[in-house]
């Protein structure tokens, strides 16, 4: 199978309904939750950086307890910080940055965060995937966040043919249709941990078997 002949849209309606069990990707959670503010899902992809999202949405909850805005967060020492966000990697440089795009927000753009990656990218500790995941949840704003569940399936597909996640991004921008580019991340995420893993995917019980070309799958799970 090629990719120009895998169907995009079948792929998508198989995959809303194999997810259904699984638990939502950290950030899709927290908005269900009502964490929903751009500022709140930058803080919170801040947090998850490397971090599983058993570990993350619990330590955002309990940061988001003590501060919500820009405001409020100032309103706290990075110690302060630090000790509500322990638990996720890179706690102590996470604490600062947190503090200081606060700040950034404040002084620069009067609290009121734009939506634009452009302006997200430039806070420190701040890439395209978090910028990009943070406006698509947080607004819908039609941008596609790759982590590396998005760039491992997609590949895995031969939907794309990508070397990084970067790539994936760039590839997917050109054929994915915009309605699903917020989506890709919703879905893939949990897929990606539950049934399409890293090592031996459970190719057995995936609904998508027939459509994929299986690229660099050594061993899978009946």
């Amino acid at each position: 199978m090629t990719a120009k002949e895998f169907d995009i849209d079948r792929a998508i309606a198989l995959l809303r309904e194999a997810v259904a069990p699984f638990p939502k990707a950290a950030m899709f959670q927290l908005a269900e939750e009502g964490f929903d503010t751009l500022y709140e899902q930058l803080i919170a992809c801040i947090i998850s950086i490397r971090t599983y999202d058993e570990v993350s949405v619990p330590v955002s909850q309990r940061l988001f307890a003590g501060a919500r805005s820009p405001e409020q967060m100032i309103q706290l020492d990075v110690e302060d910080i630090l000790a509500l966000i322990q638990g996720t990697t890179f706690a102590e440089n996470k604490a600062p940055q947190i503090r200081q795009i606060s700040e950034q927000i404040l002084t620069e753009y009067s609290g009121n965060l734009p939506a634009d990656p452009e302006v997200l990218m430039q806070f420190k500790g701040v890439g395209p995937k978090c910028a990009h995941l943070a406006l698509g949840v947080a607004l819908g704003y039609p941008c596609i966040s790759v982590d590396v569940h998005v760039h491992r399936v997609t590949n895995r597909w031969g939907y794309v043919q990508t070397k990084s996640p970067e790539k994936t991004m760039t590839a997917l921008e050109a054929k994915l249709p915009h309605s699903y580019w917020v989506e890709i991340n919703r879905l893939l995420v949990p897929f990606g941990k539950h049934i399409c893993t890293g090592n031996r995917p459970k190719c057995g019980r995936c609904p998508l078997a027939d459509m994929c070309d299986r690229v660099g799958v050594a061993e899978a799970t009946p």
